[in-house]
């Protein structure tokens, strides 16, 4: 069941891009390695990602929301499993597998099409 409007759905994308950027030093596992730099990347991308998508929080409107969905999935798997990917999980796990996780719980519980008429 999808029960989270896209408009909630771009405010906590913006949200979650800042705590990620920012999460190496909010959570202190800033070492400047793939447990530094992934985080900072994936919320880069996911600010990007924000600001492109055909919803009431976009800035450009080009994204299609069932493609930024998709990507979102994505984005949330690969954050959730980076530390084993890039071998950094007896540095840290904890942010990066947990913000991952609701990422794609977020995704999965976000409704396909924006509330209301978004205009391209």
């Amino acid at each position: 069941m999808r029960v989270i409007p896209t408009s909630i759905h771009g405010v906590i994308d913006y949200l979650t891009a800042i705590l990620l950027i920012a999460s190496p030093w909010l959570f202190g596992f800033y070492q400047g390695g793939a447990e530094t730099w992934v985080p900072v990347a994936v919320g880069a991308i996911i600010l990007i990602q924000a600001l492109m998508t055909r919803n009431e929080t976009g800035a450009i409107k080009m994204l299609p929301m069932p493609a930024h969905i998709v990507s979102d999935l994505a984005i949330g798997l690969f954050l959730a499993l980076s530390p084993w990917l890039f071998m950094f999980h007896d540095v840290i796990w904890g942010p990066h597998f947990v913000i991952g996780v609701m990422i794609v719980g977020e995704a999965i519980l976000t409704r396909m099409t924006p509330s209301t008429s978004v205009s391209r």
